[in-house]
């Protein structure tokens, strides 16, 4: 039996009060719990409109915390996008979380790489493009990598 109006709101709410969720994981969850489309649609817009949904928050938060685990920021934009955040958006809480010095993309870089190699030397062409690869899996870009490596060749 499908949830009505006022219930898939307070599942909603549920959902929103653990963590922020963008409007397009409202709409999976709702549409998994087998509410219709257009009630889920009304319920995202009462949400927003009240101020209780909201994608810059949803992307903020997000931002800070995979950054805040070691990510990097091709990753990071990779995965908002995958949770229906416009690259408007991403690319405007990427510089606001820059311009506030709360993200420094290279010295994340450095820390992650120290974590896992320590001070270990790069030994040889195999272990060097072993650590390459973490990084970019990790969302780094080249010129990150590349400058973490080259900090790190002993």
């Amino acid at each position: 039996m499908a949830l009505s109006e006022k219930e898939s709101y307070s599942f909603a709410i549920g959902l929103l009060a653990r963590r922020e969720h963008s409007a397009r994981e409202l709409m999976i969850k709702l549409d998994n719990r087998g509410v219709d489309r257009e009630v889920a649609t009304r319920v995202i817009t009462q949400l927003r409109a009240e101020r209780l949904q909201s994608d810059e928050r949803f992307t903020e938060a997000y931002l800070r915390q995979r950054s805040g685990k070691g990510y990097g920021p091709l990753r990071i934009r990779m995965e908002l996008r995958e949770r229906g955040i416009d690259d408007d958006l991403i690319s405007a809480q990427f510089r606001r979380a820059e311009e506030v010095g709360e993200l420094e993309w290279f010295n994340l870089a450095s820390e992650v790489y120290r974590k896992k190699y320590g001070d270990h030397p790069v030994d040889g062409v195999k272990e060097r493009a072993k650590r390459l690869r973490f990084m970019q899996h990790r969302g780094f870009d080249h010129e990150q990598v590349a400058a973490v490596l080259a900090d790190n060749r002993y």
